[in-house]
């Protein structure tokens, strides 16, 4: 019932992420086909990228700096509070690289600058299709 950003700020972000990781195994453990769209962090504790690979098909939307920016709002996402347009995008080149071999584990990996939400969609589609 607590939002990102008080958890963050009352318990801290080991408890934000032992709370996460408790939501990938009820989700890994149930079988029941879903998707689930992670925080930017969760694949990079513990083993959870490991975890979500052997429980489904893993999907990198993989977007530039700048373009994930532009997508943001710093509205509950705590480690963005009181950052402007720039160290907005300098943050987010500093946590791409830091993720990237993470990501890159993913089963699908698209390249997402020049495609439209609607391409990424299809693109996503025809891989699932191709591996029924």
């Amino acid at each position: 019932g607590a939002s990102v950003g008080d958890i963050f700020r009352y318990e801290g972000e080991e408890r934000f992420r032992e709370l996460e990781r408790s939501v990938v195994e009820r989700v890994a453990a149930s079988g029941e086909a879903c998707i689930v769209a992670t925080g930017g962090g969760l694949p990079t504790w513990s083993d959870n990228m490991e975890m979500l690979s052997k429980a489904g098909t893993t999907v990198y939307l993989r977007r530039s700096a700048e373009r994930i920016a532009a997508r943001l709002t710093p509205y509950g996402r705590p480690k963005l509070q009181g950052l402007g347009d720039a160290e907005l995008v300098e943050f987010m080149r500093r946590n791409i690289a830091e993720r990237e071999p993470y990501y890159a584990q993913a089963a699908l990996v698209l390249d997402c600058d020049t495609l439209s939400d609607e391409e990424a969609v299809e693109r996503i589609i025809h891989y699932l299709e191709g591996n029924e």
